[in-house]
């Protein structure tokens, strides 16, 4: 008898019996788990419950800052005085031969220079950029890779790869990986929140999508004031009691749907009936920062004053608050077991206004960033909690020249070689990973590519990136593909 048949003549007595042993062993198992007294390892109650790893992991949670747009490494990371010496110089044409640029024109291009100042910081010495000073303060902590490099050299290709470990729209996003392969501490909030800041990454909801994976272990877009996310609230004249006895009929009824056809997309439909159930008391408190002391408001500079330059490509004005507002959540909602935050901002895209809107970006970012990794720390979380600084690529050493734009005031796309930084959950903080050459064209030393991030990042959660696999339309997906090897240089 086909199973939609059978589903449709079983009686309401056989269902509800079936389905209450069912949801009994379920709550048996999750209390006895509660109560470390269950040896076996039954079905999890839900798609999101705590799942075991390969081995034993470095890190219970990730906060990854994803700046859009590239922040310039050689303005920030990677001083190269050698371009200050060759500033309005022709590079040599074996260098940019059969080299493909968004905007740049090679054939006039000249190299450009920095005009920023550098200083050493931590006992580990590292040289940062005087418009990161913040940063500078958590150096030993701070594992910088300048030697990062990928095959992508526009915006929505890269962050895609970045995010998703592919190219290609429809993959699973670094985080929907980790909440299937490890499920999530929180119950009462989604394994994966992102929030956002700035006028929006160009790939969108891209960055942080389920793919393929159930849609449970999509990224959950929060907001950091009013409803934390839209429609969350009740309607008008619906209790919450009467909102409990609709939830209670909505998975009764996906229940009968499930049975009958079998896609495990009804029980992520369920599951998020439920999340949102409970999110509706969880969430107004997370976003609530009225019990936080006043010394933790102003170390993440929630009402420092905004410099008043013209920098529309940020966000434009309000955008200091909002994103350490969002820094400040990142650490509320790893306390509260969330496995995976996200925190955008957009744009770093500097192609002109490079000598105005850099400097204006870094000090909306740097204190709060850095005032969340030594909060984290304060806490006793940072072991525990990795933190990321990504963007999808680099930026020239060469000045923009794109015809209709007069002078040369910002940099083009670059994916030979740029840097990003880690901190906490197992990482080996107080060094530098990596070289690139004498004016930051290519890598020199330790190349690292965007998969063997990936790959270094499941190892630190005790997760073997070739084993985290989904079979789809006929194969084993995976976030590395078919590339990818742990960075031991990283690891504490």
């Amino acid at each position: 008898m086909p199973p939609a048949t059978e589903a449709a003549i079983r009686s309401r007595r056989d269902f509800l019996a079936t389905s209450a042993n069912g949801v009994g062993l379920l709550a048996l198992a999750s209390m006895l788990a509660d109560d470390g007294r269950l040896v076996a390892d039954p079905a999890p109650a839900s798609p999101l419950a705590p799942k075991m790893p390969h081995f034993a992991p470095k890190a219970k949670n990730c906060i990854c800052i994803y700046l859009e747009g590239a922040p310039s490494q050689l303005d920030l990371f990677d001083r190269k005085p050698r371009l200050n010496e060759l500033h309005g110089q022709k590079l040599p044409e074996s260098l940019t031969r059969n080299v493909r640029f968004a905007f740049l024109q090679k054939d006039t291009a000249t190299v450009m220079g920095s005009p920023r100042r550098w200083a050493r910081y931590g006992q580990c010495g590292m040289e940062l950029s005087e418009l990161v000073p913040h940063l500078g303060s958590i150096a030993d902590d701070v594992c910088l890779i300048r030697s990062m490099h990928t095959e992508a050299f526009n915006h929505h290709p890269g962050q895609l790869l970045m995010n998703t470990g592919s190219t290609f729209f429809g993959r699973p996003s670094m985080g929907a990986w980790l909440t299937y392969g490890l499920g999530s501490e929180s119950r009462n909030l989604p394994g994966y929140v992102v929030l956002n800041a700035g006028r929006g990454t160009s790939g969108g909801t891209s960055n942080w999508g389920s793919g393929f994976l159930p849609s449970t272990h999509a990224g959950t877009l929060f907001r950091n004031q009013g409803e934390p996310v839209l429609n969350l609230n009740n309607p008008p004249g619906v209790s919450n009691d009467l909102q409990a006895r609709t939830i209670e009929a909505v998975r009764d009824l996906n229940g009968v749907r499930a049975a009958a056809i079998g896609d495990p997309e009804v029980n992520s439909r369920t599951a998020a009936y439920e999340l949102a159930f409970r999110m509706q008391a969880a969430a107004p408190e997370l976003i609530d920062l009225s019990k936080e002391d006043k010394r933790t408001l102003d170390a993440y500079g929630l009402d420092r004053p905004e410099p008043d330059v013209r920098a529309d490509r940020g966000g434009g004005r309000g955008q200091f608050r909002q994103f350490a507002a969002n820094c400040l959540l990142a650490r509320r909602l790893v306390e509260r077991g969330v496995r995976f935050v996200s925190l955008f901002h957009a744009s770093w895209d500097h192609h002109s206004n490079l000598e105005v809107e850099l400097p204006f970006n870094c000090r909306m970012a740097d204190q709060p960033v850095a005032a969340l990794v030594k909060d984290l720390k304060a806490r006793g979380l940072l072991d525990s909690t990795l933190v990321l600084w990504l963007s999808e690529f680099g930026r020239t050493p060469l000045g923009e020249n794109r015809p209709g734009r007069p002078g040369v005031t910002g940099r083009d796309h670059h994916p030979f070689c740029f840097s990003i930084w880690a901190a906490g959950g197992g990482i080996k903080g107080g060094q530098v990973v990596g070289e690139t050459d004498e004016i930051g064209w290519n890598v020199t030393r330790d190349p690292i590519h965007i998969n063997d991030l990936h790959a270094t990042v499941l190892h630190l959660f005790g997760l073997d990136h070739t084993r985290l696999t989904y079979r789809f339309q006929g194969r084993d997906f995976r976030l590395t593909d078919v590339a990818g090897r742990v960075v031991t240089k990283l690891l504490a």
